[in-house]
């Protein structure tokens, strides 16, 4: 009998710890519970957080993608917080019970199971130091989720719904730009306002997720101190939801003369078109509320709109300072620079001058570097300058590390909050979500509406300055046909108008209209060709192309395209009486071209 009761001591469970039940429930409520043999209660504690988490797999596997965007609407985002501290009280009282229930289960067998008495609860100043640390450190895991979602309520609120941005912008003539070497011209006048008179601005639908989404982003140069707002940057980032297909147009802040919608009430004030500098139009329609009723960027939205025929829905402004800070707060950003930077005038914020260089290869850049890469623009051209900033949003895209950017949330809360401002409905955020994980960046198509293919340049003579005047038609047509035409085309167009070859067309058949077709079409492919009324002296079997006087040698494009047109290896004269850099002679064999018609 003596031996059985040492044996059944013998099999006796160990005392349980509380600190180490405790700590198996804040890992996950019942663990503790199980480890103290109260399986019933381990049951109970853990049954609720395993239907939530099976709940949240569900969304998770549902949503994916967009469902940032779902987690960042306020009111979801106020639930989210509400049922933080729910957890909290959960979690605590489960740590706590396990605590308890160990000390109790431990009591209990020193009892003899209740034969010699009560259950006795042991204080243990290690173990209840210990539950207090726990507790502590439950809390402040809260208390962070708490302050995030603080921290994103109010950073949605600013970005989202934080006014116009130039409300704070003391009204001033837009400030006019200037080729290297020229002094600034007058800024472009505005016209009063008409006494009493006031303009109910119309509200865009929202996009309906299944047309082309249209969206423009800003770059602002904002000097309040200075009186003046201008858009010096302005992309319109088209995407083709069905095609997951994304194409981005950048115009040039000096283009002038770009068309007023037909409806516009401006035109009564300017004409047809706005003559002054785009990046002049968001200030101008801000002191003309009456003939400009959809403001600042609604108006620049409805201008660029028409100029590309597109609807485009929605803004994102950034203004440099703040883009310099959101760079900084990102850790800085790594560019591919294809093409070495060197400006000798690059403005400072203190109104001195400095020197850029900046090297061809991959360099990573501080928030102050990638933004003089994006603005430099003295010692390189508007096509250039257009591609480099479309090349850091690029990189910014693709280098965005939501793990590396957890601990500069702070730092980069604020300078999103002083930075950025949009109209794009915090309700679409779940669409807007999921298509950007859908697209396909290798689909990429790139335009920089900059002479001399989109446009003329016009450096001196004009009073407004440096000017940059549109080819519209073309621009509507590269809009048009940007999911259409082939990349490599529109590049080659661009790469052929930059070298601006002189090329007369001659009538080699005598077939009426030929030349003057031909040379529309090659004027469409970006040279500067002509059709004068001169015979050739010959009349060739097949197509010949002449280049004279060592051109091939500075428009080697040019005479790889007229190659590749015409299937003909281009001669090569010197003859110092053609003042022209190419002739072509048509002949029986010359394929029918013809530019594209118009819009």
């Amino acid at each position: 009998m003596t031996i059985q009761s040492h044996a059944q001591d013998d099999r006796r469970p160990t005392a349980r710890s509380s600190f180490a039940a405790a700590f198996l429930s804040f890992i996950f409520p019942g663990l503790g519970q199980a480890y103290a043999g109260a399986w019933e209660r381990a049951l109970a504690f853990a049954a609720i957080p395993v239907l939530v988490l099976a709940l949240a797999a569900g969304i998770v596997l549902r949503y994916r993608t967009d469902l940032i965007g779902y987690v960042i609407q306020p009111t979801i985002l106020i639930a989210l917080l509400a049922f933080s501290a729910v957890v909290l009280v959960y979690r605590a009282v489960a740590v706590i019970d396990a605590y308890r229930v160990a000390d109790f289960v431990n009591g209990w067998r020193e009892s003899g199971d209740g034969r010699l008495g009560p259950p006795r609860r042991h204080a243990n100043p290690l173990a209840l130091a210990g539950l207090g640390a726990i507790l502590l450190v439950m809390l402040a895991g809260h208390l962070a989720v708490g302050y995030y979602g603080v921290q994103a309520l109010d950073l949605i609120g600013s970005v989202f719904g934080g006014g116009d941005p130039t409300d704070q912008i003391v009204i001033a003539a837009p400030s006019q730009s200037t080729a290297p070497g020229q002094s600034p011209a007058p800024a472009t006048p505005l016209p009063s306002a008409g006494a009493g008179a006031t303009v109910t601005p119309t509200s865009i639908p929202e996009w309906n997720g299944t047309d082309r989404l249209n969206i423009l982003l800003v770059g602002a140069d904002q000097r309040p101190d200075q009186g003046y707002f201008n858009t010096d940057t302005l992309i319109v980032v088209s995407i083709d939801p069905t095609t997951k297909e994304v194409a981005m147009f950048s115009l040039p802040r000096d283009t002038v003369d770009v068309p007023l919608p037909p409806d516009s009430p401006a035109r009564a004030v300017y004409g047809e078109v706005y003559g002054g500098k785009i990046n002049g139009l968001c200030m101008a329609a801000k002191s003309r509320p009456d003939i400009f009723p959809a403001g600042c960027f609604g108006t620049v939205k409805e201008v660029l709109g028409n100029l590309y025929g597109l609807d485009i829905k929605y803004y994102v402004e950034v203004n440099f300072d703040g883009f310099k800070d959101v760079v900084d707060a990102l850790g800085g950003v790594t560019i591919n620079v294809q093409t070495p930077v060197v400006d000798d005038y690059y403005p400072t914020d203190k109104g001195q001058l400095m020197r850029v260089y900046i090297p061809s290869g991959i360099q990573h850049m501080s928030g102050e570097q990638a933004l003089i890469y994006a603005r430099s623009r003295h010692g390189s051209s508007d096509f250039d300058r257009g591609q480099r900033q479309q090349r850091v949003i690029l990189s910014l895209r693709q280098q965005a590390d939501v793990g590396a950017m957890i601990p500069r949330i702070p730092d980069l809360v604020k300078s999103l909050k002083a930075a950025v401002h949009t109209d794009i409905p915090v309700n679409l955020l779940p669409q807007l979500a999921q298509l950007a994980g859908e697209i396909d960046m290798s689909k990429l198509r790139s335009y920089v509406f900059a002479p001399s293919w989109w446009a003329t340049e016009v450096r001196s003579g004009d009073p407004r300055g440096y000017v940059i005047e549109p080819k519209v038609d073309r621009i509507r047509y590269g809009v048009r046909a940007a999911f259409a035409d082939k990349a490599g085309d529109i590049a080659l167009r661009e790469k052929v108008a930059a070298e601006n070859a002189t090329v007369w067309v001659l009538n080699g058949t005598g077939a009426t209209g030929q030349a003057t077709d031909l040379a529309s079409y090659l004027s469409w492919s970006g040279m500067q060709a002509s059709a004068p009324n001169q015979k050739p002296d010959e009349q060739p079997a097949t197509t010949v192309v002449r280049v004279y006087n060592g051109a091939e040698k500075e428009m080697p494009q040019t005479v790889a395209y007229l190659k590749k047109t015409f299937g003909v290896t281009p001669e090569l004269l010197e003859d110092p009486a053609v003042h022209v850099d190419v002739i072509v002679i048509t002949a029986p064999d010359t394929p029918k071209l013809q530019a594209p018609n118009a819009p």
